[in-house]
């Protein structure tokens, strides 16, 4: 008799049947290239780097999968993960997403939505990085322009900003706390910088909810 499936059982089943596969055709990259150039690392430098980088991609690693998974659900997850970028881009297409079409991500309709923005995204993100590879040379000039410089410079703060004046205005009195974190950590921290940005998105998450819920408790909220 045929093993009926769920769908949200069908999205964990696929999920890790690509991610493996995804896991070992990248692994297979540079396995390819020692067997093909007759080339091998230096294993004892590729370890003592390894000892010295792994121990934090793995806490931030298991750290991001706690933190984004209940925002993105199963499938958005599954995918987010192998197309990376999640905090920048994969994240806020999924929220605005299930936001516009007011579902929960908890909710099967929700798992469908938040899974086909985030492929929408990933989509259009592949399509615009090849136009860009094949535009780059023509445009060198003008996107290396003196005048347009000050502008590539606003483009994130300009996303954020936007994104952010959306979510704050919902409930300013949860968005505050966060807000007043940031700005403290990276105006007197000057270890924090955008390389921490993976790092200080799961604290800043921490901390919101547990501020959440001293407001709640107190009533506030």
């Amino acid at each position: 008799m045929k093993k009926e499936y769920s769908y949200i059982d069908s999205v964990h089943r696929d999920g890790r049947i690509w991610n493996i596969g995804m896991m070992i055709a990248l692994l297979m990259f540079p396995v390819s290239v020692a067997l093909i150039f007759g080339a091998s690392p230096d294993w004892k430098a590729l370890a003592l780097g390894l000892v010295a980088t792994a121990p934090m991609y793995w806490a931030v690693g298991a750290i991001e999968t706690i933190t984004f998974t209940p925002m993105l659900g199963a499938g958005g997850s599954y995918l987010s993960f192998v197309t990376g970028n999640i905090s920048n881009l994969k994240l806020p297409c999924a929220i605005n997403a299930l936001e516009q079409n007011a579902v929960s991500v908890n909710t099967e309709e929700g798992e469908i939505i938040s899974t086909i923005a985030i492929a929408t995204s990933s989509i259009v993100t592949t399509v615009i990085v090849i136009l860009g590879v094949i535009a780059i040379v023509p445009l060198t000039p003008v996107l290396e322009s003196p005048m347009l410089a000050p502008a590539f410079e606003q483009m994130l703060p300009a996303l954020f900003g936007g994104l952010g004046v959306a979510f704050v205005s919902k409930n300013w009195k949860i968005a505050v706390a966060p807000v007043i974190l940031m700005l403290i950590g990276f105006i007197f921290v000057p270890a924090l910088n955008a390389g921490t940005v993976g790092i200080m998105v799961p604290v800043s998450v921490v901390f919101t909810i547990a501020v959440a819920r001293i407001l709640y408790k107190k009533g506030a909220l």
